[in-house]
Order: structure tokens, then C-alpha cells, then sequence
């Protein structure tokens, strides 16, 4: 029997194979991050930190550039269709990268991975599988499942390159690539109708009025940045732990595992107090004064084993935290009825910094220094800082969505709008006609959800 507090089976078996499909993806992206770089240095043409810099970041750059159009075109031909000709286009760069015998081979083929920008598609297709007051719950296990394999990754990288060497983890990733089509055609749902979901997904016509957001804009700035300081810092790091601690490459498990592991869960008191008591600024404006501070300091100690670690816990620490508020962020400051469009142009934003933070990471490193690399993102760390110091408070509310019954034309649109933004406790609200769907902004434990799905049902 559907219950509206508890998760069909379908909406179970639909959030635990997407979350499964991202998982197989990312698990692939990642786990090559902590061995590119000393795997590269030893092709031809791999010698450049530049070439390395720009094979490590040119994924991001198609995401970038393809992850909006290939979510508006799962609209049209629907959500499988697309998400099998991304993960196709993956596995073709994977085995091409695999195949690779310099740097200019890999480069193609990590070109061609990201030009599988599923992400949108997969989302969209979660939220065509799942009910309003539940995709919220689908959506976190989605983001536990990247986070979680991330951390994995950084874990299971090194010993894999030892193992099976990169070119065995670039094929390992075609290899999943295909076991999670296959999760696609023989697990996950087909939804039975498919349809625009603001919350969910980008609709252009919202993208003009989101980059004028001042709001979002230092959000977008920020993810830009934690991802640029990111991809950057595995163009040197490795490269560190092997020349000034004596560590091979197949033992560098041993200082990411600690610091993955320590940082994960050490997080969590702060996102408690983040969100439970109301001192989300407070803790991000730490978070990004951690991270600025770390990346600094990395390029003080680059030349000490202990210092490097000791940063190397404080970035990810900072990176965990922000990985975790950001998101929360975009979802307490978008308008309601925008969240989809302003998650999709700050998606765009995190994968413009992956490409330009390994590039510019590379360029740095090659005719600057490697300290160079961490010097440039402790100064866009510090730029951050001042933008987030200056943002307006976050409110403390929490989107709700409420299905509306019968057909919403423009006129009941309006008309519902106005009476739920007049009800206790909603901070803004907004019906959308296509989705028969009322976005609330409201305010936990003093709203009148009663007199809400009331008036609705009316």
C-alpha cells in the first residue's frame, strides 16, 4: 500500500540503482586522480606538468559545456535513451585512454569521457521516479553514494595502479561504464511519463535570472574554486609523496585513507550545527577559511612529508564540509520553483574548475613552481572568503513540494501562489502550471502544513 510518509518499493529500487549508476561512474573518474600524475610523467610528451594538468582537468571542460544540453534532450527522447548514449561515450574514452601510449592519447580519451555528462539525465530520471516528498531522500542517497565513493576512490587508486597499472584502471572504467548500462536496462524503472521537474532540472528561461542572482553567483564562485584547488592539487601531490617521502605510488593508500576517513566523518558535528541550531554561515565562512589556510600552508611545507599530510587533512576536511553545505546553500537561497536551474548552472561552474584548476594547476607547476599551484588556490580561496563573509544569512527554511490535484492553468497558478505565501510560516511560494506542482520555502516547525495541503486540495 503507497503511503505518502514512506518510500514505495519502486521508489526504493529506483533511488538505490541511480545512486548504484553514480557510484560505477564516479568510482571510474576518481579512482585515476591520486596515479595520473606519476603515470603520465614517464609517456611521451607526459614530461609537460602542463600536458598532465590538462589530461586531469580536460574532462570537466566537456562536462561543462554538455551537461545542461544532454539533460534538455532527455526532455525530448526521454531519460534512458540519453543516459545509455552517455555512459557509451564514456566507456569509448575509457578503453581510448586505456589504449593510450602517450599523453596526447590520454588526453583524448578523458576528452571523450566527459563528453558522458549523464549526471542531469540521471537526476531527472530520479525525480520522474520519485514523489515530491520524497525526492528530497533520493536526492541525498544519490550525493552519500558520490561522496562515499569518492572517499574510496582516493583509497582504492594507488593499490589498483598497482595492480593493473592506469591503463588497467581506464579500462576497469569502460568496464563499469557498461555494467551500469546494464543496471540502467535491467533494474532501475521506466518511469511511466517523463516531464520537466523544476527542482530537478535546468529550464533556460530561469538561467538568465539565476546568474544575476548575487547570491548564487558567490556560490558558483565557490564551487568553482574548491574544485579548481582540487583538481590542481593532484598534478603535485602525488608527485610529492613519492620524491619527498620516499613513498611509491602503490603505498599512497596509507596517507589518503587516514585523512579520507578522519575528515569524512569529522565533519558531521559541524553540519549538525549548520543546520540544526542556524550557524550555517559561521561554520561555511570556517570551512573556507580552513580551506584557504590549508592550500597556503601546502605550499609552505611542500618540501616536509608531515606538513604536506597534516594540510592534506585540513583541505579535505574544508573540501568535505563544503561538499556537504554548498548544495544545502543553493537549495535555501534559490527562489522557489529555480533549484533545478540553479543547481545545473552550478554544476557548470564545479566542472569548469575541475578543467581550469588541473590546466592552470599544470601550467603553474611547469614554469612557476609546484608551490605555485597551491599559492594561486589560496588566493582564490581568500577571495571566496571575502564574498562569503559579505553574503546575507541564509534563511532557515527548507523546500517542501506539494502535488496539486486537476489541471493548474496560469490563473490558478497565481491565485494559489499568493493564498500559500500568505499561510504562517512560508517564506515564498510558487505553483508551476506544467507540473501541477506547488514549491514551498517554509520555515520547519512554525508553518501551517495542515492549512497548506488544505487549500491545495480545495
Amino acid at each position: 500500500m503507497q503511503t505518502p510518509d514512506k518510500m514505495t518499493a519502486l521508489e526504493k529500487r529506483a533511488t538505490v540503482s541511480l545512486a548504484l549508476i553514480f557510484a560505477l561512474r564516479m568510482f571510474g573518474m576518481f579512482s585515476i586522480l591520486p596515479v595520473l600524475a606519476l603515470y603520465a610523467r614517464d609517456l611521451p610528451g607526459g614530461g609537460s606538468p602542463f600536458l598532465i594538468g590538462v589530461a586531469l582537468g580536460i574532462d570537466g571542460l566537456a562536462q561543462a559545456i554538455l551537461q545542461i544540453p544532454f539533460g534538455l534532450l532527455s526532455d525530448r527522447i526521454g531519460r534512458k535513451p540519453v543516459i545509455y548514449m552517455g555512459f557509451t561515450l564514456f566507456a569509448v574514452g575509457s578503453f581510448v585512454a586505456a589504449g593510450g601510449h602517450d599523453i596526447y592519447i590520454i588526453i583524448l580519451g578523458r576528452l571523450i569521457q566527459g563528453t558522458g555528462a549523464v549526471a542531469s539525465a540521471i537526476i531527472a530520471l530520479t525525480a520522474d521516479l520519485t514523489r515530491e516528498e520524497h525526492r528530497a531522500k533520493g536526492m541525498a542517497v544519490i550525493g552519500l553514494s558520490i561522496g562515499a565513493t569518492f572517499a574510496v576512490s582516493m583509497v582504492a587508486g594507488p593499490t589498483l595502479g598497482h595492480l593493473i597499472g592506469v591503463p588497467g584502471i581506464f579500462a576497469l572504467t569502460g568496464i563499469l561504464a557498461i555494467a551500469a548500462m546494464l543496471v540502467v536496462r535491467f533494474v532501475v524503472p521506466k518511469p511511466i511519463v517523463s516531464r520537466v521537474h523544476a527542482d530537478a532540472e535546468t529550464i533556460p528561461g530561469q538561467i538568465s535570472s539565476i546568474l544575476r542572482n548575487t547570491e548564487l553567483q558567490r556560490l558558483n564562485f565557490g564551487i568553482f574554486t574548491l574544485h579548481a584547488a582540487m583538481r590542481g592539487l593532484f598534478v603535485v601531490i602525488p608527485l610529492v609523496l613519492v620524491e619527498v617521502g620516499g613513498l611509491p605510488s602503490a603505498e599512497h593508500w596509507k596517507i589518503y585513507l587516514p585523512v579520507m576517513l578522519i575528515s569524512f566523518f569529522a565533519v558531521i558535528p559541524a553540519i549538525i550545527v549548520a543546520e540544526k541550531y542556524g550557524k550555517m554561515k559561521p561554520v561555511f565562512c570556517g570551512a573556507v577559511a580552513l580551506m584557504t589556510l590549508g592550500t597556503l600552508l601546502m605550499a609552505v611545507f611542500i618540501g616536509n612529508l608531515t606538513g604536506v599530510v597534516i594540510t592534506l587533512f585540513m583541505f579535505f576536511l574544508a573540501f568535505n564540509l563544503l561538499e556537504a553545505t554548498l548544495p544545502s546553500l543553493i537549495s535555501k537561497i534559490a527562489p522557489a520553483g529555480s533549484k533545478g536551474t540553479a543547481i545545473g548552472v552550478y554544476n557548470s561552474f564545479q566542472f569548469l574548475g575541475l578543467f581550469l584548476g588541473g590546466a592552470f594547476g599544470g601550467f603553474l607547476a611547469q614554469h612557476v613552481s609546484r608551490s605555485a599551484v597551491f599559492v594561486f588556490a589560496s588566493g582564490l580561496g581568500l577571495a571566496w572568503l571575502l564574498l562569503a563573509l559579505s553574503m546575507t544569512p541564509p534563511p532557515q527554511v527548507r523546500t517542501r513540494m506539494i502535488h496539486i490535484p486537476g489541471e493548474v492553468d496560469e490563473k490558478r497558478a497565481k491565485r494559489l501562489s499568493a493564498a500559500l505565501s500568505a499561510i504562517d510560516g512560508v517564506a515564498e511560494a510558487m505553483v508551476m502550471t506544467g507540473e501541477s506542482v506547488a514549491y514551498l520555502k517554509v520555515r520547519m516547525g512554525e508553518w501551517d502544513e495542515a492549512g497548506a495541503n488544505k487549500l491545495l486540495q480545495s
